[in-house]
Parts: structure tokens; C-alpha cells; sequence
């Protein structure tokens, strides 16, 4: 079921993101270093490594316009890295945080980018061009834990983002010293910088992992420890719609489509969900395996696997799925989070899965993305 299937080794990927044309790869996995791969026929070869950071490189973004790759470490760090001379060159972001920063993401314009770190901070940074470095503003009220994700409203201005105090938040991160001032939304009108839009309880209580604004920007979609899937719909009054089933704890998520989204996590398997008349329904896994392959697999690979898992246990099961351990990632591969073809998954199996979304929903039976 899937398109494409890459493994880089026992060792767990903690991050990835693509360049535009989708030939090259940056990725993490699990220490201060970030490698830079490029596709050579249906694999892909490691060409540089980056290696600024001092401890283990928590987020990687790479601009599809600009070119640039942000990442974000442990150390308290970011750093941007631009190609010049045909190298990867760092240029340090002044963050102002006493905690790891945790997760990094660029705006659709690119001309500022987030950064959630342990300190309660959100650092929205920008290009300064009187000192020729990046700075940083803070947003700091009413977080009151770890930022431990964030999603850009298309508008380039809102926020988004989930901590470990339950709460998913949208806030304004408008800098009028770079941008024009913003249309109002659905969201509100009231949009000076770190002013808060929303807020939303994550159920029960649990850590929120992820969040993901719709392509319209109209819904916010957040995925907690609880193993809840939640969306708010501010075209109708922050609606909210809850999906708390038999499974595990969702990692992250992203719409594929305005009302379909793909979660994924220690499941796993990534799964669909869809809105219908406003409500969240689960609509199936998205890694349904193959019986006969299943069972050549477990004939030829059963002496390899032991190997590569450095065990002498033969009772071990191998799971059914092709991730073999928690997915830690889900981002769109081909089109867009309105019309999405293919996307790919990252895992602590070391393993980087391309999933064709349109040759999954026309060879299983009875599943229909909208």
C-alpha cells in the first residue's frame, strides 16, 4: 500500500522536511546533526551533513521559496542555512530562551518563521536588515507549559499551537515593521501582535502533540495524548468535534483535504479521519496489509530482522504495518493540505515512508476521501 519505502537504519528519525522539487531530504535522527540527502534514481544519497548544533535537533523546516532550511535544536539554538558557494552555511537566530526549543516552522511568505521552546515561549523571528541577523519577539501569555508544535494560518499572520498544559491557542503574530496590516478572519478582528484569538481545552486532559489549520484556515485540527482527535470550526461558532476511539496516542496530524485529515502515532499506522454535517468520524487505517506479502516477508526476512534488532529472541512478532515502531511525523508530500496526493510518514524504525493517498483510496474498498 505504500508508494515508496526507505530505510535509514535502526535509529529513530525525530524530523524531516522536503525541498520544493521534493529530490532533496533534510533529516534528523536523534542527535545534534542534520543530513542532507539527495534522490538518485528510487534512493536517496547523502551529500552533506549540518552540524552546528550542540545538542539533539528537535525541528527541521525547509522553505520551498527561498530555499532555506531553519532548524532548531536542544541546545537552545536556531539557525538558518543557506547555500552559498555550493555550501550549507548557518546563520545564528537570536532566540532569547532558556529551555530547548521543540519545534520550528516557516510562515507561507517566508519572511518570518516560529520557534516553541520549554520555556513557555513562542520566538517569531525575522530577518533584521540594519544588523544582518534574524530577531525574535516573543509571545509568551497564557502558555503556561512546553510548546510542543505549531501550524501558520494561510493568512501568514495567525498561529497555532498545542503544549503540554492541554491547550491548543491561535495567536496574531503580526509585526508591522514587515508586513501590512491583516484582513480580519473568522478568528477575530482584534490582530496586534501577541494578541490570543483562541483557545481550545484538549478533552479530558493530555498533552497536545499537533496542530493543523484547514487549507481555508477556517478549522483548527489538534491531536492530544489522550488519544483524542479534536477540530474547531470557527465558521460556525468554534464548534467542536471530538474523536476519542480504541486507539493509541496520536503524534501529529495534517487535513489532506478541507474536511479529511491524516493522523498518525503510536498506532503506528496512519489513519483517516473525516468531517461530516460538522461532526469528526474515524473512516479507516490507511495500511492494510497483505496476506500473501505478509507471509513471504516473515519466511525471508525472519534471520535479517533478528540481525538488524540485535536480538536472539525468535518469539519476536513482527507488526503488521510497515512502520515498525510510533511514526513520529506525517507531512504533505505532493499537492497541497486542500488536494493532497501523496504523503509521507517518519519513524522510530528509521524508516521513511511516501504514501500514494490516490491509489489508496482507489484500491480499498469503500473509502471515499472528501
Amino acid at each position: 500500500m505504500a508508494t515508496e519505502k526507505h530505510d535509514f537504519g535502526t535509529t529513530s528519525i525525530t524530523c524531516h522536511s522536503f525541498s520544493a522539487d521534493r529530490n532533496q531530504l533534510a533529516m534528523s535522527q536523534n542527535d545534534n546533526e542534520v543530513k542532507i540527502f539527495k534522490k538518485q534514481g528510487m534512493k536517496f544519497q547523502e551529500t552533506g551533513t549540518l552540524t552546528e548544533h550542540g545538542q539533539r535537533v528537535t525541528g527541521i523546516d525547509w522553505a520551498p521559496k527561498s530555499n532555506r532550511i531553519v532548524t532548531c535544536g536542544a541546545d537552545r539554538n536556531a539557525y538558518v542555512w543557506t547555500v552559498q558557494g555550493g555550501k550549507w552555511e548557518p546563520l545564528l537566530v537570536i532566540l532569547r530562551i532558556n529551555r530547548a526549543a521543540t519545534c520550528v516552522k516557516w510562515s507561507p511568505q517566508e519572511n518570518k518563521f516560529a520557534v516553541g521552546s520549554g520555556a513557555r515561549i513562542i520566538s517569531i523571528c525575522y530577518f533584521e536588515d540594519q544588523n544582518n541577523w534574524w530577531v525574535s519577539k516573543h509571545i509568551k501569555k497564557p502558555i503556561r507549559s512546553t510548546v510542543t508544535c505549531l501550524d501558520w494560518h494561510p493568512n501568514n499572520v495567525l498561529i497555532a499551537a498545542g503544549s503540554t498544559d492541554f491547550k491548543a491557542r491561535i495567536f496574531s503574530t503580526y509585526i508591522k515593521d514587515i508586513e501590512e496590516k491583516p484582513s480580519s478572519t473568522v478568528w477575530g478582528n482584534k490582530m496586534t501582535f501577541q494578541s490570543l484569538m483562541a483557545e481550545f481545552s484538549n478533552g479530558a486532559g493530555g498533552w497536545v502533540h499537533a496542530v493543523s489549520f484547514s487549507p481555508g484556515g477556517d478549522k483548527l485540527a489538534w491531536v492530544g495524548h489522550d488519544s483524542s482527535i479534536s477540530i474547531a470550526d470557527a465558521a460556525n461558532g468554534n464548534r467542536l468535534s471530538v474523536v476519542k476511539g480504541n486507539f493509541l496516542p496520536f503524534v501529529d496530524i495534517t487535513f489532506v483535504t478541507e474536511n479529511s485529515l491524516v493522523a498518525v502515532g503510536y498506532d503506528c499506522c496512519p489513519k483517516l479521519f473525516s468531517l461530516k454535517a460538522g461532526e469528526l468520524h474515524f473512516v479507516n487505517d490507511l495500511d492494510i496489509p497483505d496476506e500473501k506479502e505478509q507471509m513471504t516477508k516473515s519466511a525471508m526476512m525472519r534471520f535479517k530482522d533478528l540481525d538488524r534488532k540485535a536480538t536472539t529472541d525468535d518469539t519476536t512478532v513482527d507488526l503488521r504495518t510497515q512502520h515498525q515502531n510510533t511514526i513520529t511525523q506525517v507531512s504533505i508530500y505532493a499537492g497541497d493540505k486542500s488536494n493532497c496526493s501523496k504523503f509521507s510518514t517518519t519513524g522510530v524504525d528509521g524508516n521513511l515512508i511516501i504514501w500514494d493517498l490516490k491509489g489508496l483510496e482507489r484500491s480499498m474498498a469503500g473509502l471515499k476521501i472528501v
